[in-house]
């Protein structure tokens, strides 16, 4: 049984690509047959940080138009031999994606015994982002926790009950969660950013992650590699929780809490 995922938002910069490729490669490293797409036709960014730019051949659209078969285009990821990537076109107008078109690829992908298929979603409400959301069969969110980019995040959440597949079908929007990312519980503390509770009762959807605002994510998004192989990262590590939820498994939400002060910077606060 194969799971589409998308990875969508309201506001862009918010962390889906970066989303995108550590939940992917979370679900390879678990032993779980993979693929990533990037929608976001004219500004390709997810084989940057999967580190495959070099290689890519064909893209999404070749594939679509008839250009290229999906075997030419799917690219394995050097790490992972269950993991592969489909990138976007940077050449072709976003009109180039058509909803007959994504449907075949998404189909043949399943007929070759991918288990998840990650829709990595540009930002928004255009074409690309509705096509990437409109087979899913779960939605991932991925929100700052910022008012801006919670009230965006709203708005997604209104076409994902109204404007999938799923919803034509009257099957409801299938399964929707919230990856909160530059999570700072300092911040949080002080007032001056949104909680996790904040969000997830603005949002009225389940928590999938938090990830921690950390300067690991801007190195490995450099250095061509997803920060879930960051181990020793806080940030690597709330992925890796992030995708064992994603796997149905018990994970305790780390990273949310400011650490708290010893006695002397309590009473001389230093």
């Amino acid at each position: 049984m194969t799971e589409t995922i998308v990875i969508t938002s309201g506001k862009g910069g918010v962390g889906k690509t970066t989303t995108s490729a550590s939940l992917a490669s979370g679900l390879a490293q678990r032993g779980h047959k993979t693929a990533v797409i990037d929608f976001d036709v004219g500004l390709r960014n997810l084989d940057l940080i999967m580190g495959c730019e070099r290689r890519v051949v064909y893209d999404f659209v070749n594939v679509i138009q008839g250009e290229a078969t999906l075997k030419q285009a799917l690219i394995r990821d050097k790490r992972h031999e269950n993991l592969y990537v489909l990138a976007a076109s940077q050449t072709r107008d976003k009109d180039a994606l058509t909803q007959e078109g994504v449907g075949r690829v998404l189909d043949e992908l399943k007929q070759d015994g991918f288990e998840y298929i990650m829709c990595d979603s540009p930002a928004g409400i255009e074409k690309g982002a509705h096509l990437a959301m409109y087979f899913a069969d779960r939605a991932v969110v991925v929100v700052n926790p910022e008012v801006s980019s919670v009230r965006d995040s709203d708005r997604i959440l209104g076409l994902l009950s109204s404007k999938t597949r799923r919803a034509e079908k009257g099957e409801g929007p299938g399964a929707q969660q919230l990856l909160l990312t530059r999570y700072n519980p300092v911040r949080v503390e002080a007032g001056e950013m949104m909680s996790v509770g904040d969000v997830e009762e603005i949002l009225g959807i389940p928590v999938l992650g938090v990830i921690p605002e950390s300067e690991n994510v801007l190195a490995a998004s450099n250095s061509g590699v997803p920060v879930i192989h960051d181990a020793g990262s806080i940030a690597g590590q709330a992925y890796a929780d992030a995708v064992s939820r994603l796997l149905g498994e018990d994970a305790a939400m780390r990273f949310v809490d400011a650490p708290k002060k010893g006695f002397f910077k309590r009473m001389f606060g230093t």
